[in-house]
């Protein structure tokens, strides 16, 4: 019965998805960017099959659990160059930015969730090996594969008590967890959590590859000197992913502060009207990144005390010229991602509401290292104390940057259980 009516929800999804694409952009790309699948991924294939390649399939939800695996799609590559890599997203803002990425030979979105997309998609593409990013669950895509004994691989996954798979009447559900040959865990409560479940072929405390993915944009950072103008020597806060819920408690800290604190701002979504009530709300002089850009990157005599960075992909290299970072999205969906902040090496706040099942922001908390804040004042205080003693910024920092030197080479482990299905 359960597997009926999962069918069912996944063609009433699809059908949803079809109505609001008439208004939404996002399911107009959703719906658009599945359209004549199969003959796309039939005419890529065939030369591939041709020529005797063989073939690995990684999937990613979304952008965020696409920068997750990174590291390991990258290493793959490194250890198997003559592999065809496909590489597929189930969410246009995962497919849509990169959708271009290089390190992929085919790039598409994933087909719904049916039993016939299932079995056309997993033959058409015909993968030696299966890796999903952190949680990606889809049945019938799981059940092909296994049905073929092709080996799947779950990798930087994280589980709670409170998912479906561990509900007294979550059996269907824990059965998909029995599909895939592998699960690679963050910690140690997701391994134990696993390995109470009955017919679950492996489980392993692997780490969680983020960690090595912040390390390699550390290590590969663009040089922005026009950032740098900007940040100077004073204290720059830098706030990462930013949503309305996150200026309200932001704007009133920074006309409070004034000058003593430089502000660079990225939303998590770019809306000019919404930049624009920004910048009136804000007492101080402010500035867009397309305006900078525009003027040769010459700051205006009105030096401004506010930068807004109205474009995607600088922000993991903006925090370089940051002292303290604020990450957004508690107080909505989530927070959005605190290790690059970290991996620079600074105090990192964020709201006190959705982050507890981000298993790195806690430890961050419990490090000393994060601090969830549930208003302004506190977040003000808290900064106010941070600009009366300097040395408390370097000392936080140098935690930050230990914090994350520790846990990287989680991408090493998956590759050595990669290595053992498919050497």
């Amino acid at each position: 019965m359960l597997k009926f009516l999962y069918g069912l929800s996944i063609r009433g999804y699809v059908g949803l998805l079809h109505v609001a694409a008439f208004f939404s952009p996002k399911a107009r790309l959703w719906v658009r960017g599945r359209k004549d699948w199969r003959m796309r991924l039939s005419g890529r294939m065939g030369p591939v099959r041709k020529a005797g390649r063989k073939t690995a399939w990684f999937h990613a939800a979304s952008l965020g659990e696409f920068e997750q695996g990174r590291p390991v799609i990258e290493a793959f590559r490194r250890a198997y160059p003559d592999y065809f890599i496909v590489l597929t997203f189930f969410s246009p803002s995962g497919y849509e930015i990169r959708k271009n990425y290089a390190g992929a030979d085919y790039i598409c979105y994933l087909p719904a969730d049916t039993a016939a997309n299932a079995r056309e998609f997993v033959n058409l593409v015909k993968p030696e090996i299966a890796l999903f990013v952190k949680y990606e669950f889809w049945y019938n895509y799981l059940k092909s594969l296994a049905d073929q004994h092709i080996p799947i691989l779950l990798f930087s996954a994280i589980f709670r008590p409170e998912q479906v798979f561990f509900k007294s009447w979550g059996g269907f559900y824990r059965s998909w967890l029995m599909l895939f040959s592998s699960i690679l865990v963050q910690d140690q409560a997701s391994a134990d959590l696993l390995r109470q479940v009955e017919g679950i072929r492996e489980v392993i405390v692997g780490g969680d590859t983020r960690f090595d993915r912040a390390k390699q944009l550390l290590d590969n950072r663009r040089e922005l000197p026009e950032i740098s103008a900007f940040a100077g020597e004073g204290v720059c806060l830098v706030v990462g992913s930013a949503w309305g819920q996150d200026m309200q408690l932001l704007i009133p800290v920074l006309n409070r502060l004034g000058t003593r604190l430089k502000a660079i701002v990225a939303p998590h979504e770019i809306n000019a009207d919404e930049l624009s009530e920004w910048e009136r709300q804000l007492d101080l002089p402010s500035l867009r990144y397309s305006e900078y850009r525009d003027s040769g990157f010459v700051l205006p005599e009105k030096a401004p005390n506010y930068l807004f960075i109205d474009n995607i992909g600088m922000l993991s290299s903006l925090y370089g010229y940051g002292k303290i970072a604020y990450i957004g999205g508690a107080f909505g969906k989530g927070l959005h991602n605190t290790l690059e902040a970290a991996t620079y090496g600074m105090p990192v706040f964020f709201g006190n509401k959705n982050y507890l099942k981000f298993s790195e922001a806690v430890a961050l908390r419990d490090a000393g290292i994060a601090v969830p804040v549930d208003n302004g004042e506190a977040f003000e205080q808290a900064v106010l104390g941070l600009l009366a003693d300097p040395g408390a910024i370097r000392r936080v920092a140098a935690d930050s940057r230990e914090f994350v030197a520790a846990r990287t080479g989680a991408t090493g482990t998956v590759m050595d259980v990669v290595k053992r299905f498919i050497a």
